[in-house]
C-alpha cells in the first residue's frame, strides 16, 4: 500500500476494470484521466480495506491502486 499524502504527485499507472467496481470506487478512465499522466492528491479516504483517493480538478474518489507516488 502507498503512504499517500494530500498534495502528493502520483502517476495514473493502473488500470483495471475489477478494482474500479471493488468498493464502488469512480473510474478513472470514464472521468477523463489520462494513462500514465501525473495528477495531484486532493483528498483522501481511507477504508478498511482500500484508500480511495480525489484528484484535483477531477470529480470523483479513485483506487489508490491505480496510482504510484511520484519520488520527490
Amino acid at each position: 500500500m502507498n503512504d499517500f499524502i494530500i498534495g502528493d504527485v502520483v502517476i495514473f499507472n493502473n488500470y483495471s476494470k475489477d478494482v474500479v467496481k471493488w468498493g464502488n470506487n469512480d473510474d478513472p478512465i470514464e472521468k477523463g484521466l489520462i494513462l500514465n499522466n501525473k495528477y495531484t492528491i486532493k483528498n483522501i479516504d481511507v477504508h478498511s480495506w482500500h484508500t480511495k483517493i480525489e484528484i484535483e480538478e477531477i470529480e470523483g474518489f479513485f483506487n489508490s491502486v491505480h496510482f504510484e507516488k511520484m519520488e520527490k
